[in-house]
C-alpha cells in the first residue's frame, strides 16, 4: 500500500477492487465483499471514487492492497493524512491482519506509528540505527520516548 492512494477515481470503489483483484486472477467475489466488510465499505461498494472522503479512499487503497490475501503486506505511511479515528480503525485493521498471519512491514517517519510495531529498525541515510522492540530500542538510546531516541542515536551518525 502506498503513501498516495494507488486507485482509479473515476471507478467505483468495487470496480476498483475488482480491478486489482484480476490483476492477481483473484475472482473470488465472497472474498471481495469480506475485504470491502473489513475496511468498512461495504455500503459504499457502488459509490464512484472520486465521491469518496479521503479517509474512504485510504480505505479502499487498503482493500486493494489485500485482494490478494498476501503473506507480507508493505505499508508505506499507511495513516498519513487521516483523521485520528480513521488511524485507530486503521491499527485494528492490522493486528487482525497480523493475527491472522500476515506479516505487515510499516514505514513511517512517525515515531508514534513505529511505537505500535513488534519489532523495529531505526534508520538514517540507509545505515541501521537500532533494531528491536520499541522498549529495547529506547533502552539502547537511553530515551523515554522513540523520537527522543531516534535522534540520539541519529546524532552519532556522520552527516546527521
Amino acid at each position: 500500500m502506498t503513501q498516495a492512494d494507488g486507485i482509479y477515481l473515476e471507478l467505483s470503489v468495487w470496480e476498483n477492487l475488482a480491478f486489482f483483484a484480476a490483476l492477481f486472477g483473484v475472482d473470488d467475489r465472497d472474498a471481495l465483499r469480506a475485504i470491502l466488510d473489513l475496511v468498512d465499505l461495504a455500503d459504499r461498494r457502488n459509490t464512484p471514487t472520486y465521491e469518496l472522503s479521503g479517509g474512504m479512499r485510504r480505505r479502499l487503497s487498503l482493500a486493494c492492497a489485500l485482494v490478494h490475501r498476501p503473506d507480507v503486506l508493505f505499508l508505506d505511511e499507511p495513516t498519513v493524512g487521516i483523521d485520528p479515528a480513521l488511524r485507530v480503525q486503521f491499527w485494528e485493521y492490522f493486528r487482525r491482519l497480523a493475527a491472522g498471519g500476515t506479516t505487515l512491514l510499516v514505514s513511517s517517519h512517525v515515531m508514534d506509528e513505529a511505537d505500535r510495531c513488534d519489532e523495529l529498525l531505526l534508520i538514517l541515510h540507509g545505515r541501521l540505527l537500532a533494531q528491536g522492540s520499541s522498549a529495547a530500542v529506547k533502552v539502547q538510546a537511553g530515551a523515554d520516548d522513540l523520537e527522543q531516541a531516534f535522534l540520539r542515536l541519529g546524532a552519532t551518525e556522520p552527516g546527521a
